[in-house]
């Protein structure tokens, strides 16, 4: 009854509620990101949904455009700005995410939607993940690190796809707010992971060179 029905009832009401009393908020966030990155204000990319269903997500803008003298973009941390650290420290780049929670895109706590190029490099138990709505809440927030390991929050994603429940989500968004209070503490805006798709390339050859020694 709560998966089918009255989760996504409580998605609708409250990120209504939250839109609606944000407005302000979004307001300042959108002036403070214009006058420290420039114009767009938001960043939009294409995300894996439920049943691996493409979608657009947005979010406030963190980083630059800067390019090389080439015209290539510079590397993600050269480009992260103090505003950009802030927002992603405190979360507030995600508040856009509210209004695709709103039209049933995602929900408020599910697997955080990655985007469309890591489609080829999850391992096929990892698609799990992607048989309900991602959310603006991740489950790995249970684990209580804040940049967990690709392996950990795939299991956490995967767990809570099968065990889907109020108190599930309850126990999420607690966990929640303890991570958002180290991040603070532990700047996690500036954190650099690896994306899934470096990370799993990086792996591949770490196996090829172990079976190249064992020959």
């Amino acid at each position: 009854m709560y998966k089918k029905y009255i989760k996504r009832f409580l998605d609708i009401v409250l990120s209504a509620v939250a839109i609606v009393i944000l407005i302000p908020v979004y307001l300042i966030l959108a002036v403070l990101v214009r006058c420290s990155m420039g114009s767009p204000v938001l960043f939009g990319q294409e995300r894996i949904g439920k049943n691996e269903k493409v979608f657009k997500l947005y979010k406030f803008r963190s980083m630059t455009n800067a390019t090389d003298e080439n015209g290539q973009l510079l590397d993600e941390q050269q480009r992260l700005t103090k505003v950009g650290i802030f927002l992603r420290s405190t979360s507030l780049d995600e508040l856009p995410e509210l209004f695709s929670i709103f039209l049933g895109r995602m929900s408020f706590v599910g697997p955080r939607p990655l985007p469309t190029y890591y489609g080829p490099y999850f391992h096929e138990e990892e698609r799990k993940r992607h048989s309900v709505l991602g959310g603006l809440i991740p489950p790995d927030g249970l684990c209580g690190e804040t940049t967990p390991v690709w392996e950990t929050q795939f299991e956490y994603d995967c767990y809570y796809a099968e065990n889907i429940s109020f108190w599930m989500d309850i126990k999420v968004i607690f966990a929640t707010f303890m991570i958002l209070f180290k991040r603070v503490q532990n700047n996690y805006g500036a954190e650099d992971r690896p994306h899934l798709n470096e990370y799993r390339q990086h792996e591949e050859v770490e196996k090829e060179e172990v079976s190249a020694h064992e020959i």
